[in-house]
């Protein structure tokens, strides 16, 4: 697999990684890890355990292997998310992909902590609810709207943002009794971190 930009790393697929035990908790859970929660973020939230995380873990921060998610849109603006698995420089990064244009854009990372512009609800859902079934990539705009979530800086989500994504949460296998919690959780700690600004521009625009 080739990115422009990337041609330092093993890239490979990852999209087949998302229906193994122990992916959505090495994903999300670490968003809520600041020490802001008055309960400690657990891998039972979305229905897994330690060991799952722990055996996943293995394989999306393998040097060798840097899993990619590839997340196309139909009209307008996709995305990909890469495992950046450089010894001593582990991180995640989030690429927008642009209709027309070869090169991709990195508009995020995650290196134990978050930086780069994000996205707004609406413009998240928009990515999430338009596939394009012409590309290879993560169809399945619940596991989409998962993929696309750490992105999300906006401190003025809508209030069907949380029904939303507790849907999303079951359809990919939290259970339902955590799924609320879960999205709680996870919609508090993004928007809390929102790093938008009077003179931000989206990143959307191609701008």
């Amino acid at each position: 697999m080739l990115i422009k930009g990337y041609d330092v790393g093993p890239l490979v697929p990852g999209e087949s990684l998302l229906v193994h035990p122990g992916f959505w908790s090495n994903y999300l859970l670490a968003l809520c890890s600041d020490g802001g929660c008055a309960e400690r973020p657990v891998p039972e939230w979305f229905g897994e355990d330690g060991a799952d995380v722990d055996a996943l873990s293995e394989v999306l921060f393998d040097p060798d292997r840097w899993p990619v998610f590839r997340v196309p849109a139909d009209d307008g603006p996709g995305a990909v998310v890469i495992y950046r698995n450089l010894d001593g420089d582990y991180g995640t990064d989030y690429l927008l992909t642009h209709p027309g244009r070869s090169c991709v854009e990195q508009i995020a990372s995650w290196d134990g902590d978050f930086s780069g512009s994000g996205l707004t609800w609406s413009e998240l859902t928009q990515i999430a609810d338009n596939p394009s079934l012409a590309d290879e990539g993560v169809q399945d705009t619940a596991t989409r709207l998962l993929l696309l979530l750490p992105l999300l800086a906006d401190p003025d989500v809508q209030e069907t943002a949380s029904a939303r994504l507790i849907t999303a949460l079951t359809e990919t296998g939290t259970p339902q009794d955590t799924a609320s919690i879960a999205a709680e959780h996870l919609l508090a700690h993004l928007t809390r971190r929102s790093r938008h600004d009077p003179t931000w521009t989206s990143p959307l625009s191609g701008s």
